[in-house]
């Protein structure tokens, strides 16, 4: 007598699959023609942060910089691992005090900068506590 042989259905759906496997399914048919052309979305992580650990992100608070286009409110993308240099924007700790300005170097020593007239400019005088503690790479502004 012959036994009878059942056999299942090749394709079991895509629950067998993570989602790091899907790209390469053994799965059957014709894609779209759209996919030739479809992009993966944009992932802001990818693009803003550079090195992970050394990134913070702050709310600035002030309108020191206003006249630099960033505002009360907005988030600063700060990197730790940049140097300090002339004409950056810097987050900088001033005798216990976080500010956030533009770096000037010149013979004198250093200058804290405010972008906004209405506030003035912090010498940093030898003796002064003073530590660049993070550029300022991106700006994220709500509008």
């Amino acid at each position: 007598m012959d036994t009878e042989q059942w056999y299942g259905a090749a394709y079991k759906g895509s629950k067998d699959f993570d989602q790091l496997a899907v790209p390469t399914a053994n799965a059957t048919g014709f894609g779209a023609a759209a996919d030739d052309y479809m992009e993966r979305g944009i992932d802001l992580n990818e693009q803003l942060i550079h090195n992970k650990p050394a990134t913070f992100f702050f709310r600035m608070n002030s309108e020191a910089l206003r006249d630099s286009g960033i505002y009360p409110g907005d988030v600063l993308i700060v990197d730790r691992s940049l140097p300090a240099i002339h004409g950056k924007i810097i987050v900088a700790v001033v005798n216990g005090e976080m500010l956030v300005r533009r770096l000037l170097v010149h013979r004198q020593g250093r200058t804290l900068a405010a972008d906004n007239k209405n506030i003035p400019a912090i010498s940093i005088a030898p003796g002064t506590d003073y530590m660049a503690w993070g550029v300022v790479v991106y700006t994220i502004h709500t509008v």
